[in-house]
């Protein structure tokens, strides 16, 4: 598992920080002060970028690449609690609250990430009312997201659980469904609490049902509705 981290970069352009979802609708005037603070940084693939139990010292988004958020028991076994992609960020939580990292984070593939330093976050938030609004946004998102998730592991069996993150994780492209970040069976397993046979038995039922297609590598949801389950295929 890799550890290392590439020397911190200058500084985001304005053309950048535009592009990311957290600095939407803030003033350029009040850009230009994050673009001094903030730095960019390159970690390479399977790279733990924070630790769960660490202090709180930094924000991070994420430019471009992939991360998983994560937690462990002693014995090694994860549970995955989501996957970040390009204009998420992580890190936030602590900021606010001072409490250390609640999960690791670790890299999928190359990332290069945008970092804001704890000081320098809460000067910014101090100081727009617009980074404030999308922060608290994204917060409630991710708290409804959890209720959820939580409903669905309660409510729903392995062969709903699957369906559902497939649907959750899609996005809308010329009128289709598709999931363009890359998702592993073993992933969706350590996400829904189940072993990663069983998720390859129930997402092979679904395929054959029409559910979704595989497409250039990329899965394309068909149905909304979730198809009843292959019995073979919802057999423990």
């Amino acid at each position: 598992m890799n550890t290392q981290v590439e020397q911190p970069r200058r500084g985001p352009s304005l053309t950048l920080l535009h592009s990311i979802p957290i600095f939407a609708g803030v003033p350029d005037a009040q850009l230009e002060q994050i673009a001094k603070v903030a730095f960019q940084r390159r970690v390479p693939r399977l790279t733990t970028i924070v630790r769960a139990g660490d202090s709180t010292d930094s924000l991070y988004v994420l430019i471009s690449g992939g991360a998983k958020v994560l937690n462990s028991d002693e014995e090694g076994r994860e549970v995955i609690l989501t996957l970040l992609g390009p204009g998420e960020f992580f890190g936030e939580m602590g900021l606010i609250d001072g409490s250390p990292r609640s999960a690791d984070v670790m890299s999928t593939e190359t990332c290069e990430l945008l970092v804001i330093t704890k000081n320098d976050f809460k000067r910014c938030l101090a100081e727009n009312f617009d980074l404030c609004l999308n922060i608290m946004k994204s917060l409630v998102q991710r708290l409804r997201e959890a209720d959820r998730n939580i409903e669905s592991l309660a409510l729903m069996d392995v062969y709903g659980r699957v369906a559902k993150l497939l649907l959750d994780f899609s996005e809308e492209e010329r009128g289709e469904r598709i999931i363009r970040r890359r998702l592993t069976k073993q992933d969706i397993a350590k996400m829904i609490g189940a072993s990663r046979e069983m998720v390859s038995r129930v997402m092979k039922d679904l395929e054959n049902q029409g559910y979704f297609r595989v497409e250039d590598g990329r899965i394309v949801i068909l149905e909304k509705r979730v198809p009843a389950p292959n019995a073979a295929a919802a057999r423990p």
